[in-house]
C-alpha cells in the first residue's frame, strides 16, 4: 500500500509539474514562444526577459502554486516523506513536461514552492541568502544553484542534529539539487567564462 501511494504520488506530482505555466501565460497574454526566444526554456526568467515583469511574475507564482498543490497532496497521502516525493516530481514534470514535448524549465520556482512545506525555516532562510545573492551579483543562475546547494546542505545537516527522523529527505534533496544544478549546466558554462546574463540586461 504505501509503494503504491508513494507510486500515485510521484505520478500527480509529475502531471501537476507538467502544466506549463510559461507557456500558457504566453498564449494568453500573446507573448511569443518561450521555446523560441532567450534561453529557451520556460521558467519565469526567461519569461521575465520574454513578456516583461508581469508575465515573469504571473509565471512564477503559477509555479509555486503548483509545486504547493503537489506537496500538500504528497502529505495527505503519505504524510512527510510523500512531501518529499512530490518537491522531487513536480520539478521532473516542470522540467520535462509530458504536455509540452518534454521541453520545460529549469525547476528553480517549483523548488521555491516544493521546499517551503518540507524544511520551512530552513528554506525561508536559503529564500533570504538567494535574493542576497542575486541582488549582489544580477546573477539570476548563480542564485538558483546556491538555493539548491543550500537546500540539501539545509536538509542533511537537519536531519544529522535530529536523529534522521527524515532520513528518505536526503537523497530527494539532493536529487533535487543535482537535478536543478544539471539543468543550468549552459549558465554554468557562461558563469565561468564571464558572458552570462544579468538581470535586467539586454541581450
Amino acid at each position: 500500500m504505501m509503494i503504491l501511494k508513494a507510486v500515485l504520488v510521484a505520478v500527480i506530482a509529475y502531471l501537476l509539474g507538467s502544466i506549463s505555466v510559461g507557456m500558457i501565460t504566453s498564449k494568453l497574454l500573446g507573448g511569443p514562444n518561450l521555446r523560441e526566444v532567450g534561453s529557451g526554456n520556460t521558467g519565469a526568467t526567461n519569461a521575465l526577459r520574454a513578456m516583461g515583469l508581469k508575465g515573469g511574475i504571473i509565471v512564477f507564482v503559477g509555479d509555486i502554486l503548483k509545486a504547493l498543490i503537489a506537496s500538500i497532496i504528497g502529505g495527505v497521502l503519505l504524510g512527510f516523506d510523500g512531501k518529499m516525493i512530490a518537491a522531487l516530481f513536480v520539478i521532473i514534470g516542470h522540467s520535462w513536461p509530458c504536455f509540452f514535448q518534454f521541453k520545460g524549465g529549469k525547476g528553480v520556482s517549483c523548488t521555491c514552492g516544493a521546499i517551503f512545506l518540507t524544511y520551512t525555516w530552513q528554506a525561508i532562510i536559503c529564500y533570504i541568502l538567494t535574493l542576497t545573492i542575486i541582488g549582489v551579483t544580477k546573477y539570476v543562475s548563480l542564485g538558483s544553484i546556491c538555493l539548491m546547494l543550500m537546500y540539501a546542505a539545509a536538509v542533511i545537516l537537519t536531519e544529522v542534529f535530529t536523529g534522521f527522523p527524515h532520513w528518505f529527505a536526503i537523497p530527494c534533496a539532493l536529487c533535487m539539487a543535482a537535478l536543478v544544478i544539471w539543468r543550468h549546466k549552459e549558465n554554468i558554462q557562461r558563469l565561468l567564462n564571464g558572458t552570462e546574463r544579468k538581470l535586467g540586461e539586454k541581450k
